[in-house]
């Protein structure tokens, strides 16, 4: 394993990421719940984005990456890759556990960028009238990228592999797309649905 860059969380606040003290008490009781002989640390990363907001992925690993920014905060040592910590610094992760709801929670003060000034337009639409629906099937769309008249779309969870996919793009996400952006002329779904991964494209955000 290759040398880790390691950060101190009493650095300035917008070049770190913290955990609250509930999100590192939990953490904590976690890793003795499962009985872990050794864990290299939590590790939080970006897995996708909505029109104003990221969304994330967390995880216990035994072993660090060579390439992983380490901190440490609360006694707990926290991994991300390069990439995700692009858009982490200053993020907080608390643990709420009330009436309304319980799990961990990224307080994070960066947003998505779009390139193409119609790209949140059209996520946000993704986010209100298409993803409601396709999350009762355990699935999701989200948007790659904006080029001229066509967009590419993901479609993860419960889409991939899903054999009504294509047509679910077709018929709805096609149609509501094109009624509020008439310009937009191609929905591409980039997803690989046998696979169930997206090997064929890589957006240039």
């Amino acid at each position: 394993m290759g040398a880790e860059t390691r950060m101190d969380s009493t650095n300035k606040e917008t070049t770190t990421i913290t955990l609250t003290e509930a999100a590192a008490e939990k953490v904590q009781a976690i890793i003795e719940q499962e009985s872990y002989d050794e864990i290299a640390g939590l590790r939080i990363s970006i897995s996708g984005q909505k029109a104003n907001e990221f969304e994330y992925a967390l995880g216990l690993e035994v072993e660090a990456r060579s390439d992983d920014l380490v901190i440490e905060s609360k006694g707990v040592k926290i991994l991300v890759d390069p990439a995700s910590f692009k858009n982490l610094g200053g993020a907080a992760l608390d643990y709420v556990d009330d009436l309304n709801a319980s799990g961990f929670r990224v307080d994070n003060p960066n947003q998505p960028t779009w390139e193409d000034p119609r790209a949140q337009e059209i996520q946000l639409v993704i986010d209100n009238q298409i993803n409601p629906s396709v999350a009762s099937h355990g699935g999701y769309i989200q948007l790659l990228d904006v080029q001229d008249e066509t967009i590419y779309v993901h479609m993860g969870g419960g889409c991939q592999g899903c054999g009504m996919a294509k047509a679910t793009l077709k018929q709805g996400v096609e149609r509501i797309i094109k009624d509020h952006f008439p310009e937009i002329n191609h929905v591409i779904d980039t997803t690989d649905h046998a696979a169930g991964t997206n090997p064929y494209y890589q957006s240039e955000f």
